[in-house]
């Protein structure tokens, strides 16, 4: 297979990084323009020997070249001039927006993985990661609940970004946990979307860098014991090798820094058709970078796992 081109836009964030370095140990994938506003000029630090040079993120100076794919990689609210630059400069090339700004774009493909058709478009629009682990939790399920389904999650502090802000001010998180967006979360909005309609759901910020837990409870429309509910979910993603699905609570310190998410813990209360379990990802990988590559896997037609370590 020939090496596709990729470029980056807006490399100097956590998943920016990390979607570099995803990239750098992919064998039919290249990073060949990466760009950063705060970083033009200076070497990129890959897992790969070329050399490579951050270049001007800026809407005056930047310079696309003809790479077959670009990531926007960039802050909620920013991608949109940069779609309109990059179909200027070629209107055939494929994008992929890791950002909020088209998950409600039906011109746009929204593509969770292992939930979603292959990509027949060069529009993607990448999930959130609390909406992923979500929605994770839910499909299986959805043809079984009733009313609400709500999730409580926390995040490490990187899921607020790299720019200071009160998210991820480690005085502020010092022995604590930190609620936001208690209700109306962009990604709850992103679920109802594009999974259940009936989602209630609480972000927290919590005093470690990167992963994410979620523990859901939910109305099924008749009982299930744990049982049951280990082997629905074990029978629908039996064929994820990114998933896994377990009897008891996952940890999150097994899924940090890995492409893995855990589900488990299933418990529940039979008198009134409650069940209960926790789903663990890491935020800034398979709730973003590898993700992104599973996406330009499969544009490219290859298999979505293809390069990313097991």
């Amino acid at each position: 297979m020939d090496i596709k081109k990729i470029g980056l836009i807006g490399g100097r964030g956590f998943v920016g990084q990390e979607i570099l370095q995803l990239i750098s140990q992919h064998e039919f994938m290249e990073i060949t323009s990466i760009f950063s506003s705060s970083k033009a000029g200076e070497s990129v630090k890959t897992n790969s020997d070329k050399l490579l040079f951050y270049k001007d993120l800026s809407l005056e100076k930047i310079q696309l070249t003809d790479e077959d794919a670009f990531i926007l990689a960039l802050p909620n609210s920013e991608s949109k001039k940069y779609v309109d630059l990059i179909t200027k400069h070629n209107s055939r090339a494929i994008i992929i927006d890791i950002s909020s700004d088209h998950r409600f774009d039906t011109d746009w493909q929204y593509r969770v993985p292992e939930l979603s058709e292959k990509i027949s478009t060069t529009k993607i629009s990448n999930p959130g990661c609390y909406a992923s682990a979500m929605q994770f939790m839910l499909s299986p399920l959805v043809d079984q609940l009733v009313g609400h389904a709500n999730l409580f999650g926390i995040s490490g502090y990187s899921g607020a970004g790299a720019s200071p802000n009160q998210r991820n001010d480690l005085d502020a998180l010092k022995d604590n946990v930190l609620p936001y967006s208690l209700v109306s979360h962009l990604h709850e909005q992103e679920v109802k979307r594009h999974c259940y309609p009936n989602v209630l759901f609480t972000p927290h910020v919590g005093n470690f860098f990167r992963g994410i837990i979620i523990t859901g409870n939910f109305i099924t429309s008749k009982p299930l014991n744990a049982n049951e509910a280990y082997t629905l979910f074990d029978d629908f993603y039996k064929n994820n090798k990114l998933i896994s699905i377990q009897e008891n609570l996952p940890n999150l310190q097994e899924v940090v820094s890995t492409s893995l998410v855990k589900i488990g813990g299933f418990e529940t209360d039979t008198d009134n058709n409650r069940l209960t379990f926790c789903c663990v990802l890491d935020n800034l990988l398979k709730g973003a970078a590898t993700q992104t590559v599973q996406n330009l896997n499969s544009v490219f037609g290859w298999e979505d796992n293809l390069g990313i370590e097991l």
